[in-house]
């Protein structure tokens, strides 16, 4: 899952940057609202968090523009202001939600996984499909009732395969996925990630659950026995 993070603290960028990294998502950081209007009109991400106090264009006025422009990416919007009047604009902006600064990292955390089930239509605090199962909150995958062990990058390709099930990913769209936008390494690096998925959630159970379209990329067959 790709998060743009647009906030002019580089402190606290880089901190949130790392932390959800760390947790398997790829993350874009922009320091100012100009770029970070930039990024995310030129891209396709899940979330966008947004402080509201940034220089160049304001983290409302971002959030109505991405609106305006038909963009229903879910945003959540930062503020270190106090009162019901910074909620009260933010949310009146068009964002999906709103934390104050200073805010626990794990309380962003569970926001940011809200924001992913909603996505552009409600979805399902924990992917099924198949007999596959997904918790993104806790970090656990199974496959029926055995527990699958997984790095972050190989659980970040599978969240993203089982939030598109029978849909064909192209190894392109899967990348941008998977790492932030700086990252210039070769596609094939998505061959590499399958494999290795494959021999954790496949391999182990008879099954052939992720398929190779060719010329294309990979989808997560339901019925992939």
């Amino acid at each position: 899952m790709r998060i743009l993070m647009v906030e002019d603290d580089e402190h606290v960028a880089g901190a949130v940057k790392r932390g959800l990294e760390a947790e398997g998502y790829a993350v874009d950081v922009a320091l100012d609202g100009t770029d970070g209007h930039w990024l995310a009109t030129e891209n396709d991400y899940d979330v966008i968090v947004l402080d509201s106090m940034l220089p160049g264009m304001s983290g409302e006025d971002l959030c109505r523009d991405l609106r305006k422009r038909g963009d229903w990416t879910p945003i959540l919007i930062l503020t270190a202001r106090t009162g019901s009047e910074p909620e009260v604009r933010a949310l009146d902006s068009g964002a999906d939600d709103f934390l104050s600064k200073p805010f626990s990292y794990e309380v962003l955390l569970a926001r940011i996984r809200a924001l992913l089930r909603r996505g552009r239509e409600e979805r399902p605090t924990v992917l099924e499909v198949g007999d596959l199962r997904l918790d993104p909150a806790s970090h656990q995958v199974w496959r029926g009732e055995v527990p699958v062990e997984l790095t972050p990058r190989q659980f970040g390709l599978l969240e993203c395969l089982m939030r598109h099930p029978g849909e064909a990913l192209s190894k392109a769209s899967l990348k941008e996925h998977l790492w932030d936008f700086a990252y210039e390494g070769d596609l094939n690096i998505i061959e590499v990630y399958v494999r290795q998925l494959r021999q954790r959630i496949d391999e182990p159970f008879g099954r052939r659950t992720i398929v190779t379209i060719r010329g294309v990329g990979y989808r997560l067959d339901p019925a992939g026995g």
